[in-house]
């Protein structure tokens, strides 16, 4: 019988989470439109599959601010031909 493979851990979730804040902050000085969408993803990947109710923050974070991150910049975008 072939193994499984391995199911993301509560560390492998952290990590994504914590990559999406920074990828969030780091978006609103440059490139906002590219990396707020992969905080969002990050972050969403973040909070895992788990079913107890309870979203880590960092993964709430990171998904708000790319949501907001990717909002102004294509705001930005779409301002700029004027």
């Amino acid at each position: 019988m072939p193994a499984r493979p391995p199911t993301s851990t509560r560390s492998d979730t952290g990590t994504l989470a914590i990559v999406g804040v920074i990828c969030a902050l780091a978006g609103f000085f440059v490139l906002g439109i590219v990396l707020g969408p992969i905080a969002v993803l990050c972050g969403w990947l973040g909070m895992g599959r788990g079913r107890s109710g309870r979203k880590p923050i960092p993964a709430v974070v990171a998904l708000i601010l790319g949501a907001i991150d990717t909002l102004i910049a294509l705001l930005w975008l779409t301002n700029a031909g004027w």
